[in-house]
């Protein structure tokens, strides 16, 4: 039975690039024999249009039911006032299906190290990952209260929440360089003291990794001046959506990242981790690495085809050492020229 993969092909840009991602998809799935069928549902800003909500229940059903899902970007100004937002779909399916754990990897690549905006020589072996809880923290905590005087927002963690995330966090670290920073501010949270108390009774169980704890302010100057420390960090949701878009900026475009949302029945969702791009829209020049990148990791992650997403993985690497880049990365080549490309080098 073929393997079932839910494309929501996204607003703008995002069509495009979705149709970048699964042509490589079909390019190494054809010489490999991997077999799989693509069913695609309307999501975000396209399912706003049809039938008037970023989350249509047939979309959800058809999420429910696939191995994997493959998202492209959404929103965009034509949304951007009144009525439903496209980014609501965003927290109702990570509800929906339990996505607690975004998976957010940081790479970079030697071709194009001089487009970072951080000394080369600082990010000389640079690989880490961002493991943030995504279901629960002050994004989701009750009573929330908005006023002209007074405004509350309440941060609730639970037991059950942080371990989960945490067992995430060691498993990764387990499979990569066997170290886990935990980041937080226990000196000032009740809920950064507890994450604490809960990765060390977690912690004998990994007892291959190496475990340190750093506060966030101290973290986030550290992804800056030192990036190779990092090997898996862990955090809570408002620490991990702030670090995770600090360490976007190493590698010098947002064009270049994937990220991986996991829940606890094993079906994850692959992202690119950037916006829908209007004004590159149905133009050619969009970068489409990072929906080839989500491709990748959904192969490696949800598919156990590693050697798939290192075919790609080495053919994305030769393709940038050729000089073949959009414009974000330094280059003048179009979406379709880069996409011919890492499909011609598998």
């Amino acid at each position: 039975m073929p393997n079932r993969i839910a494309a929501l092909y996204g607003d703008y840009s995002g069509p495009e690039m979705m149709r970048a991602g699964l042509a490589v998809l079909k390019a190494v799935s054809q010489k490999n024999g991997f077999e799989y069928q693509i069913e695609a549902y309307p999501f975000g800003g396209e399912a706003i249009d049809q039938v008037g909500e970023p989350l249509p229940d047939q979309t959800l059903a058809g999420c429910q039911a696939a191995d994997a899902i493959l998202l492209s970007a959404i929103g965009g100004p034509k949304w951007s006032v009144g009525g439903q937002s496209p980014e609501a779909g965003l927290l109702k399916i990570r509800q929906a299906l339990g996505l607690f754990a975004n998976i957010r990897p940081t790479h970079i690549d030697q071709a194009i190290i001089d487009q970072s905006p951080v000394k080369a020589s600082v990010l000389e072996n640079t690989d880490f990952v961002i493991v943030r809880e995504l279901t629960s923290g002050i994004y989701f905590g009750q009573p929330r209260e908005e006023g002209i005087d007074q405004a509350l927002d309440t941060t609730i963690y639970r037991r059950a929440e942080v371990e989960r995330i945490v067992r995430v966090a060691f498993e990764y670290a387990k499979g990569r360089q066997q170290h886990l920073t935990v980041v937080d501010k226990a000196n000032v949270l009740a809920t950064s003291r507890m994450w604490r108390a809960i990765v060390k009774e977690v912690q004998p169980a990994y007892p291959e990794v190496e475990v340190d704890y750093m506060y966030v302010d101290a973290a986030s100057m550290k992804i800056i001046a030192e990036p190779s420390f990092f090997d898996v960090i862990v955090t809570d949701n408002l620490f991990g959506d702030i670090l995770s878009d600090e360490a976007a900026v190493l590698p010098g475009s947002l064009g270049m990242i994937p990220s991986i949302s996991q829940g606890a029945s094993g079906k994850a969702l692959y992202e690119p981790i950037h916006g829908s791009a209007p004004t590159l829209a149905n133009q050619d020049r969009i970068n489409p690495i990072s929906m080839i990148r989500s491709v990748s990791l959904m192969l490696r992650y949800s598919f156990e085809r590693a050697d798939l997403a290192d075919q790609i993985e080495v053919a994305i690497a030769k393709t940038l050492s050729q000089g073949i880049m959009t414009a974000d990365i330094g280059g003048q080549a179009k979406t379709s020229e880069m996409v011919s490309k890492i499909i011609q080098n598998l």
